[in-house]
């Protein structure tokens, strides 16, 4: 404040003026103040977060209080307030606890107590004196920051003695400043969300929201209105139920807590370090794990309580519970579903089938090491399981029409069962049909043919057919056909000229089809 101060009517008046939206300027020349009282002045109360209203209801002795130093400091009223003060800087974190409210609790048990504005005031002085930088108040269980340390931590190859920089992980609890630090190979998404659920699980809990330091991982267009959030990290956050609220481009106070957090974190974390020598990032962060405990179980300047202590007490029971599984890094692609249902995902060079109601559709394929979702206009029609084998096909029946997915249960066994239900001289002649071919399913269409002559001439006829194709040799649809129609299947078998090859040009032999 000014060296000589001015009346403290006068000080009521320059902050009314101001609020209702006079410059400082103008204040300066209707009042004869200079400007530089006048900023004082308001300043100060801004500083202490005064409202017009609350400024104007002070009694002159009260205004007089808040601008003198010295005795006043000394009082024991002040004392007594300032007893409290610890205590209203655990309770000012938990949610719904304002200031108004701790003041009428004080007021309650102190009637002769300060007034709300000197007690803001004192409370202000107080925080202050015990902390070197001033935070923002935040609830407990509300925000978890992120960021990485500018500067790197290394180990060491060892067999080639080449050094490897590691990037360092770091985020902290609004309210109780509990911290977690990690060393990890990069900034990269897997990294970065690999290390943000590591700090969940570490923490025991999920806060409201995850607030990342505008980092490339989390974010992919900076905006001071509206950020544009990774999609993949925003799918990380759905997973655990939470918001991602990134910090405001140019606005310090938003992000002050993680670096203060990062500055202490290079003096308690990377100073002892620094002439260790470490061969893998295992035994490094079992490193930090140590000095992070000793660093979580200091005292705050200033106060009875450290981060772990005030975490255990406010903030780990605020905090959401963990899901029952971690989190799978999604992937995403794009895709065309082809004629025959499928589509063709690149990365493994495999067929996936997809609802022939879809064919010719662009559709978005989202990924893990596990499955494969499909989906088209934000809604999922498809889920497989993740094959790897290079051009082959992973194919749900249900999603074929009628006549493909008939196609699709085609196998050898079914054929030779279905034969076995016409009669033994049938099975045997389907069998001998699979044999013949290099692949079995070279020969379904024929099996398909031949059983299918059952509904028109009956069980038994296609049976004997069967049985006198095979003594002919002649293993196809073509021949049953043929026999079936002309009878041969009826002869009698006592018959020696029955049994032998008709005569017909369009008749091959046996060995034809070996």
């Amino acid at each position: 404040m000014a060296n000589k101060q001015i009346d403290m009517r006068k000080t009521k008046l320059i902050y009314k003026l101001y609020t209702s939206g006079t410059s400082k300027r103008g204040i300066s020349q209707q009042l004869g103040i200079s400007r530089v009282t006048v900023r004082k002045y308001i300043e100060f109360f801004r500083r202490y977060r005064f409202t017009a209203y609350e400024v104007e209801k002070m009694t002159l002795e009260e205004l007089h209080g808040l601008f003198k130093d010295g005795q006043k400091r000394k009082s024991q009223r002040l004392l007594t307030l300032r007893q409290y003060f610890p205590y209203f800087d655990k309770e000012i974190r938990k949610t719904g606890v304002t200031r108004q409210l701790l003041w009428e609790e004080y007021h309650a048990k102190h009637p002769d107590g300060f007034k709300l504005s000197q007690f803001k005031y004192w409370y202000a002085e107080w925080r202050k004196e015990t902390s070197p930088v001033m935070h923002m108040e935040h609830k407990a269980g509300d925000k978890l920051f992120i960021d990485f340390t500018g500067k790197k931590l290394h180990i060491v190859d060892r067999e080639t003695g080449e050094l490897r920089e590691l990037e360092v992980f770091v985020c902290i609890l609004g309210s109780s400043q509990y911290t977690y630090v990690e060393a990890c190979a990069s900034q990269k998404l897997e990294d970065f969300i690999r290390c943000t659920e590591n700090s969940l699980w570490f923490y025991g809990g999920v806060p409201k929201a995850l607030v990342p330091d505008n980092l490339k991982s989390a974010v992919t267009k900076s905006s001071r209105y509206e950020p544009k959030v990774n999609e993949v990290f925003a799918d990380f956050a759905e997973h655990y139920e939470t918001a991602v609220l990134p910090t405001r481009t140019y606005r310090p106070r938003d992000k002050a807590i993680v670096e203060n957090a990062v500055k202490i974190i290079y003096t308690r974390v990377f100073a002892p370090l620094r002439n260790q020598v470490f061969h893998s990032i295992t035994d490094l962060n079992m490193a930090i794990r140590e000095l992070l405990e000793k660093h979580n179980a200091m005292s705050f300047r200033g106060r009875e309580y450290s981060r772990r202590s005030l975490f255990m007490e406010i903030e780990k029971g605020e905090l959401m519970p963990l899901p029952g599984k971690r989190y799978e890094v999604k992937r995403y692609a794009q895709a065309t579903v082809h004629k025959n249902s499928h589509i063709y995902f690149g990365k493994d060079k495999h067929y996936y089938s997809v609802s022939y109601r879809h064919i010719g559709k662009q559709v978005k394929l989202v990924y893990t090491d596990s499955i494969v979702e499909i989906y088209h206009k934000h809604e999922r029609f498809a889920v497989h399981t993740r094959n790897r084998k290079k051009y082959g096909y992973t194919t749900l029946a249900d999603h074929m029409p009628s006549h493909h997915r008939f196609v699709s249960e085609w196998s050898s066994e079914r054929f030779i069962d279905w034969a076995g239900n016409i009669g033994e001289y049938c099975k045997g002649y389907i069998i001998a049909i699979l044999e013949k071919k290099q692949h079995p399913e070279q020969s379904y269409k024929s099996c398909l043919g031949v059983l299918h002559l059952a509904k028109k001439y009956g069980r038994e006829r296609l049976d004997g057919a069967c049985r006198r194709a095979s003594e002919y040799g002649a293993y196809n649809y073509n021949m049953v056909e043929r026999i079936l129609k002309k009878g041969w299947d009826q002869i009698d078998d006592h018959n020696d000229e029955g049994t032998k090859m008709p005569e017909h040009k369009n008749i091959r032999g046996g060995k034809y089809y070996e």
